[in-house]
Formats: C-alpha cells, sequence, structure tokens
C-alpha cells in the first residue's frame, strides 16, 4: 500500500501582538512525531506562521557554535528568530543582512518558560527572505484582513480553538482587532503621505504573498 508524502502546515498570518500572547502549544495526537501548534488567541492554530516586518538588530549570541537572534518589527510589536547550526539557510540570512532591512520570514513558533514562569514566545525561521516595502505593506493589510476575519468566527459554535483560546487565555480577540484596524489605518496615513510628495511611505503599508522576485515567501500560505 502507498503512503502518500506528509504535507507542509499553512504558514498563518499573524500579527507580532497576537503572536506573542500565544503561548499555549498542543499536539493533535499521541504520536510522538505529531506537529506541534501554537494556540492563536484569536482561536486559530499555528504550527507554522509568515510575518513581514523590519529586522531592527541582529546579534550573535552563541557561545561554542553561531546562535543568531534576530529582532524584527511589525506595526503592533515585536517578533524575536533564533537560527543556528539546525537552520544552516535562515542563520547564515540573518549574518549577512544589513539592519535596518525589510524581510519575509515563515518558521515555526517555540515557547520558553523562564524561573519565574513567565513564558516567551519565539520563531524557529525557515527561510527569512528580503523584501521591499510595498511586500510588507501588502502583508500588513492582509494579515489585518485574516485577523477580522478569525475575531469575527471566534464565537461561532463549532469552533474549537476559539473554544479552546476562551479555556487557556484571559484575553479579549476585540484586543487584536482593534490592533488590525490600527495597522490599516496606519497603512492609510502613510500611503496619503506620499501621494501628498512627502516622501516613501516608509514600509508602514499593504503585503502580498510574493517577494519581489515573484516567489512566495511563505512556501504554503493560507488559503
Amino acid at each position: 500500500m502507498s503512503q502518500s508524502a506528509p504535507t507542509r502546515e499553512v504558514a498563518r498570518r499573524v500579527f507580532a501582538s497576537e503572536f506573542n500572547d500565544a503561548g499555549y502549544t498542543f499536539t493533535e495526537s499521541d504520536d510522538e512525531r505529531a506537529p506541534v501548534y501554537a494556540l492563536l488567541p484569536t482561536g486559530e492554530s499555528a504550527n507554522r506562521v509568515f510575518f513581514v516586518g523590519t529586522l531592527t538588530e541582529k546579534e550573535d549570541v552563541g557561545e561554542d557554535a553561531e546562535y543568531w537572534r534576530g529582532r524584527i518589527v511589525d506595526p503592533t510589536g515585536t517578533f524575536f528568530v533564533y537560527a543556528g547550526q539546525y537552520q544552516p539557510e535562515a542563520a547564515s540570512k540573518l549574518r549577512d543582512l544589513e539592519a535596518p532591512a525589510y524581510v519575509a520570514v515563515v518558521g515555526k513558533p517555540r515557547t520558553y518558560e523562564t524561573d519565574d514562569g513567565t513564558v516567551r514566545v519565539s520563531v524557529r525561521p525557515e527561510s527569512i527572505t528580503e523584501v521591499d516595502a510595498d511586500t510588507r505593506d501588502r502583508w500588513v493589510a492582509e494579515t489585518s484582513r485574516r485577523t477580522i476575519e478569525r475575531v469575527a468566527a471566534f464565537d461561532d459554535d463549532g469552533n474549537e480553538y476559539a473554544r479552546m483560546a476562551r479555556e487557556e487565555y484571559d484575553f479579549d480577540s476585540q484586543t487584536y482587532k482593534a490592533a488590525a484596524l490600527s495597522a490599516l489605518e496606519d497603512l492609510d496615513e502613510s500611503a496619503g503621505d506620499e501621494l501628498a510628495g512627502d516622501g516613501p511611505a516608509g514600509g508602514d503599508a499593504a503585503s502580498d504573498d510574493t517577494a519581489p522576485d515573484g516567489t512566495d515567501p511563505a512556501g504554503t500560505p493560507e488559503p
């Protein structure tokens, strides 16, 4: 009997403010190789995430080997990515990039509990692609739409991940809708400044899933 090849999990678009609140992880089977999901507070599971932002800092924090940390900012907050010997392509990209730079990142959520019980959320990048301001802007617009859609469906009957989010988190999903709407407002203001001749939008504006060379940095875009 033939076995189908495993499919890659969808890369969810999510803003930093929501991602950093996604400290609860789970699996959907007892298989030791079962995928691990982060539970987004708006009621969605995420084995992989896709985001675009500004790389503002990078640092090799490794002791015996290279281990790169990158700080990437979107309109709502900050993502932290970590790449070492097991993510050679992403580590090489972080090494070579000069901050500030717009980057598209696909990776897996990772959580770490500190000694005081605080859960820190970061990303283990599968790929890091340098992009332009228009790509970052299109991502902001699309991620805002996806976030608002998740919040709208949060109270739907049968929304199992929303039920889990209510049990695991003490967050108001409307907070993430407000952040998404604010990001859209910033986008419109930046576009207006550009049309008025006040210079480029500075990247605070819409984002398709394609890099400047026409490739899809997400690999498996969210449907």
